[in-house]
């Protein structure tokens, strides 16, 4: 064989084709990025192939070597820009090394359609354990701040308007809850990627006695998928993977958007540290979030990838087409974002500097104290909560500081009556405009007050330690499957 012979186009096909083409067809990011899937493949098939009996062993002993040694060079040495695509290129490689005779059984069983998207689903698992291992730190940091701050009073915001005093804790712990949600749907996405493909051919499968259980087995699936045609056309697992990407990049961009606003003097709440921070090229006492900007800005890149990559699959009638070909960069291009926005995040969070005093001066700015007043009038006097609602209405337009003369001059105006004379004191209004104590009064399940927010990070602890167990657990057995795929290959290769 000659060097960099297309093996494919030497028969049916006589023309070259043009740079240009190649160029248009090349999908060499993502050939260098399964690289490593393929070679596993590649061993797994070749040593069914030889427990089968399609090819003989000697042979099969000739091939893993010579993929050991394609291996251990790298993609690099392996010159994927002169093949269509990774697959061509090891498989040149193969032959080139061990002879056509021999190298040219490999593929016996098998085709392109199969090869590739079973080593787009071990390549995104190996992505998806990682950007578990990523979000694992990044609740982690949140909760360790949370720790810290349970009794750091500060306003609650809707509308972005001040609306009632809650903890930092409280404000935290509900972006760590979102983030509980992503990993759940990133476990979710794993069980939809983890089905086995190899063995499905061109569509129709094959009539090689191929023993598909055992190459579930040797890479690490769950279990083979079972219709061929569902094997070589599905890309709804990429869809669901996204898709969970994208709600992750979501609530790291709300995330993101609140420590901007933080970190303004408007706010002046948080400081980054300078790590995660720029500075203007002519304004030298600037210090930018450019970081966290990025994070949110990105956000809108990964939901790009994921309309890109419905849109491509959406009007593709079964089975294989090259369309396919563009969905898997989409995948790839929201890993990298993803990856890199948890990790910065999670860096940005742990090294965060927090403003308590300025927090708790802003905590009862705008009258954020005003439905606890009403609640203790409710309380007090036992009218409707929408007649305190409306008497405590009229005292906002006040200083946000009433006393209890101006809370009986305004129950006065609406119904006639001081709430002085109905059971309203001045200990319980001062109670009512304390924020801490608002906090503390609201001690529902979900609520901000201490007792609350510690169960509920407790509880978070304890999901974390859960969670981390099964993404180890998931990774563990993908370390097992590739144990055992080594041994099979080793015993073929010394037998």
């Amino acid at each position: 064989m000659k060097n960099n012979e297309d093996i494919l186009r030497r028969g049916r096909l006589s023309a070259a084709k043009s740079e240009e083409i190649n160029a248009f067809t090349s999908s060499l990011q993502a050939d260098r990025w399964i690289f490593p899937s393929d070679i596993m493949v590649d061993e797994a098939h070749t040593a069914m192939l030889a427990k089968q009996g399609v090819i003989v062993k000697k042979d099969a002993a000739a091939i893993l070597k010579a993929l050991g040694k394609i291996e251990k060079a790298g993609v690099d040495a392996i010159d994927i820009q002169a093949f269509e695509d990774v697959h061509m290129a090891i498989e040149s490689n193969l032959i080139r090394s061990a002879g056509e005779d021999v190298g040219g059984r490999m593929h016996s069983g098998r085709s392109r359609n199969d090869e590739v998207i079973t080593c787009v689903r071990i390549s995104a698992r190996k992505e998806l354990l990682g950007l578990m291992a990523d979000l694992l730190e990044l609740r982690k940091a949140l909760v360790s701040l949370a720790t810290g701050n349970v009794a750091t009073v500060m306003p609650g915001f809707t509308h972005l308007q001040h609306a009632q005093p809650t903890t930092l804790a409280h404000q935290l712990m509900a972006h760590a809850s979102a983030f509980d949600r992503d990993f759940e749907r990133l476990i979710d996405a794993y069980r939809f990627i983890n089905i086995n493909p190899l063995g499905s051919a061109a569509f129709a499968s094959t009539g090689y006695p191929l023993d598909r259980e055992y190459t579930t087995k040797l890479l690490g699936f769950d279990r083979p998928m079972d219709n061929s045609m569902d094997g070589v056309s599905s890309r709804d697992f990429i869809l669901t993977t996204i898709s969970a990407i994208a709600i992750l990049e979501t609530d790291l961009s709300r995330l993101a958007d609140e420590l901007v606003l933080w970190g303004t003097p408007e706010f002046g709440f948080v400081e980054l540290d300078d790590a995660y921070a720029s500075t203007s090229s002519i304004m030298p006492q600037k210090k930018n979030p450019d970081i966290l900007e990025l994070i949110r800005g990105r956000t809108g890149t990964v939901i790009g990838h994921m309309v890109a990559a419905f849109t491509i699959v959406k009007g593709l009638p079964y089975s294989y087409n090259s369309d396919l070909q563009e969905v898997t960069p989409q995948l790839l291009r929201s890993f990298e974002i993803s990856r890199s926005s948890v990790r910065i995040m999670a860096g940005a969070v742990s090294t965060l500097k927090i403003n308590k005093k300025e927090m708790a001066r802003k905590s009862t700015m705008g009258f954020t104290t005003a439905t606890e007043i009403a609640d203790t009038i409710v309380r007090s006097t036992g009218l409707p909560f929408r007649t305190a609602h409306g008497i405590v209405g009229r005292l906002a337009r006040g200083d946000g500081n009433p006393s209890l003369q101006d809370v009986d001059q305004a129950s006065m105006d609406m119904i006639g009556k001081k709430l002085s004379t109905m059971g309203l004191t001045e200990k319980a209004l001062e109670e009512a405009k304390d924020p801490m104590k608002n906090v503390q009064r609201r001690s529902v399940l979900g609520g901000p007050a201490k007792e609350t927010v510690t169960k509920k990070i407790a509880a978070e602890k304890e999901r974390l330690k859960t969670d981390e167990k099964a993404a180890s657990d998931l990774g563990k057995k993908q370390e097992k499957a590739q144990g055992e795929l080594a041994k099979a290959v080793e015993a073929i290769i010394k037998g």
